[in-house]
């Protein structure tokens, strides 16, 4: 009995942690989305492989 009291005691506290816990999830979710938002897109230079000497193994 003791067992499972403590056990239903631990499963309560984790459900309620982890209520909480993807409570602020979705809150940080939409704030991501409005910094992604605000910043300009990043520059994505090509690789030069025709210099590299990995293209004689190739």
């Amino acid at each position: 009995m003791t067992f499972f009291s403590i056990l239903f005691i631990l499963i309560g506290a984790n459900a309620v942690f982890m209520f909480f816990s993807l409570n602020g999830v979705s809150e940080k979710a939409g704030k991501t989305k409005k910094e992604v938002s605000k910043k300009s897109d990043s520059k994505i230079y090509p690789i030069n492989l025709t210099s590299s000497k990995y293209k004689k193994a190739v």
